[in-house]
């Protein structure tokens, strides 16, 4: 079972100790030392506060334990790129200045809670870690922080991770301890151990604590929503890189590809790299949902479908589908397909903006039911619909979603899928309330081989999707810059190529 020495494993995993003692005094000499000034309180700091002063009041007296996550390894000795829980990103305010192995814990305490960042700090350059080892040392992964540095950046008391178990254990009999599943599991591990020794049971106490930490970021703060908005900026640049991309992209046999790897150089130039795997799928690929091979032709006359965001600094991500013509220009059937998926878009934002008189909003479901009556509408007007529209909507049909099997929506946020163990009474059954972040995507996928469809929209995939945040007057598509009409995209992608 993984307990404490696992944890302590991780400290000398990888070292390289060599053998000499002169060596290692030569080393460990002469290196000039850091008199910097403490770095400045991180501006999302304040906002961490309040997050967990709103999940303190939800679990009084309880010990709540927070994990970064551990490195995951990719194949052999060689380790992803590490990105924290976001659990623990979202209650800290750190993003990409981030501790491998941290962990957060929020000790019970009169009034609500207090809270300690436990992750393993700088060592001194006089000790075999800061050579020798190849996980924490700084000659093998760079400068990092000191207790003193991170609890300047985030307000937060901080303590070595040697002090973590003692910690966790503290008063274990007499307390409920929770902590977020499968964030890290030597830390699960441990608390599971303490809670064995003294007879406690509370996997569903860590389930109902995971809900409670989706559900938190249902409402996106003010410094949340800037994070989105900066997202959506660095995504318009991936995209006009893409653009720029397709003559390449068209001469190469796997000009997905180009495409893909072309967002992607400017994702990490401008942010921490892509919020999710990016679809760029070219003619027929396009009506296959999640088409991440990327390894077809761009071929001149049809349409590439790109989903992709980037991921900021803060980890917070935008999530946008642009269709775009090869070429340059929509063909009629193209157009077709083109336009009735941006109706739907434009009925499902209406939807969303609605305030009635008496205050009340849209349900969140209310989004998708929105698009659906214009996709089905469509589907009946070009005679693709065993019934009509109106028997097409109602739960025993859905005949529409043979070309349209996703939902429209999806809260958006620190995550690409946000909230994502949310209830569903606030999730799908929720009303919008301001502050809310999610996308609009209805689309319309006519597989080739699809005998249903009118031959000359078969092969025709679309998809159109925008983000969008609940605002007091309505709701705003933070994703308006981004080319969205048919004339707005023609003139994009020839304006980019001329």
């Amino acid at each position: 079972m993984t307990d404490e020495k696992d944890l302590e494993e991780r400290a000398s995993a990888r070292s390289q100790r060599p053998q000499s003692k002169a060596f290692r005094e030569f080393i460990a000499a002469n290196w000039e030392e850091d008199t910097s000034p403490l770095p400045p309180r991180a501006e999302s700091a304040a906002y961490a506060a309040a997050r967990r002063a709103a999940i303190s009041a939800q679990f009084p007296g309880e010990r709540l334990v927070i994990p970064a996550g551990e490195l995951k390894v990719r194949s052999n000795d060689t380790d992803y790129r590490f990105r924290p829980h976001s659990a623990f990103a979202h209650l800290t305010g750190l993003g990409t200045d981030q501790e491998p192995d941290a962990v957060l814990v929020m000790e019970p305490a009169e009034g609500g809670h207090v809270s300690t960042l436990y992750f393993r700090p700088a060592a001194g350059k006089d000790t075999e870690e800061f050579f020798a080892d190849a996980r924490y040392g700084e000659l093998w992964v760079g400068v990092r922080p000191t207790l003193a540095q991170m609890s300047a950046v985030t307000g937060l008391p901080t303590a070595h991770s040697d002090e973590l178990a003692d910690a966790v254990a503290k008063d274990a009999g007499q307390i409920q301890i929770r902590v977020v599943p499968q964030a890290d599991a030597a830390i699960s591990a441990l608390v599971e151990r303490v809670r064995s020794e003294v007879g406690a049971q509370a996997k569903d106490a860590d389930a109902g604590f995971a809900e409670a930490l989706s559900e938190l970021r249902l409402i996106k703060d003010a410094w949340e929503i800037q994070q989105m908005r900066d997202a959506v900026d660095a995504t318009r640049e991936g995209f006009d890189e893409l653009i720029r991309s397709l003559p390449r992209a068209t001469e190469h046999p796997r000009g997905e590809r180009v495409l893909e790897g072309a967002f992607g150089a400017r994702a990490r130039e401008e942010g921490n790299g892509l919020g999710y795997d990016t679809i760029a799928a070219s003619g027929n690929h396009a009506n296959t949902l999640h088409w991440i091979g990327n390894d077809g032709a761009v071929q001149p006359g049809d349409l590439v479908l790109v989903d992709a965001g980037v991921e900021v600094e803060s980890l917070y991500t935008a999530d946008i589908t642009r269709t775009i013509p090869v070429d340059g220009a929509f063909s009629e059937p193209q157009k077709r397909v083109y336009q009735a998926v941006l109706d739907a878009c434009e009925a499902s934002l209406a939807r969303a903006a609605e305030i009635g008189p008496d205050g009340e909003r849209a349900l969140f479901r209310d989004i998708h039911a929105a698009a659906m009556e214009v996709i089905a509408a469509r589907l009946e007007e070009w005679g693709m619909l065993p019934v009509t529209a109106a028997e097409s909507l109602q739960p025993e049909g859905q005949y529409h979603r043979r070309w349209m099997v996703h939902g429209t929506s999806h809260h958006l946020g620190i995550d690409v899928h946000d909230c994502a163990q949310a209830r569903e009474k606030l999730y799908l059954g929720a009303r919008l309330e301001p502050g809310m972040c999610f996308t609009i995507e209805p689309g319309l996928y006519f597989r080739r081989d699809d005998l249903a469809v009118p031959e000359e929209m078969r092969g025709i995939g679309v998809r159109i999707e925008d983000d969008v945040i609940v605002t007091e007057t309505g709701a705003e598509r933070i994703s308006e810059d981004i080319p969205r009409t048919i004339e707005a995209v023609e003139a994009w992608v020839q304006g980019l190529l001329s």
